[in-house]
């Protein structure tokens, strides 16, 4: 069973730039970040292969976040540069048992609080 941990969230201004982590503890995954504004629903950030050499993002990060991945220390993080209010979410991480689905999370970590003010 794998356990997921985030961290590396907090407050930032406009414009702002952030590296979320991600700790992998068990069998490694492709992976995702997802976020979830406050009244609305779980949304898809970034996608990233096992091996690194794949990633997708969705429409909405416009070049400004890069996933990445160090399977050596366990760890996916998301390089969050030109925040925006409307990025503020709590971030969570999880397993994507198919890198081409990301509707289909099977393990999700507890989330980190990210906030952008304006």
């Amino acid at each position: 069973q794998v356990q997921l941990v985030e961290s590396g969230g907090g407050l930032v201004q406009t414009g702002g730039s952030l590296r979320l982590s991600c700790s992998i503890f068990g069998r490694a995954y492709h992976m995702g970040w997802f976020r979830q504004a406050p009244g609305k629903e779980r949304e898809f950030v970034a996608a990233i292969s096992y091996s690194g050499d794949s990633s997708s993002y969705a429409e909405f990060v416009e070049g400004r976040f890069t996933i990445t991945r160090d399977n050596a220390k366990g760890a996916v993080y998301l390089h969050m540069s030109r925040l925006r209010p409307d990025d503020t979410a709590v971030y969570y991480c999880g397993t994507l048992p198919d890198l081409r689905d990301t509707q289909r999370v099977d393990t999700w970590g507890q989330g980190t609080q990210v906030t952008v003010s304006a």
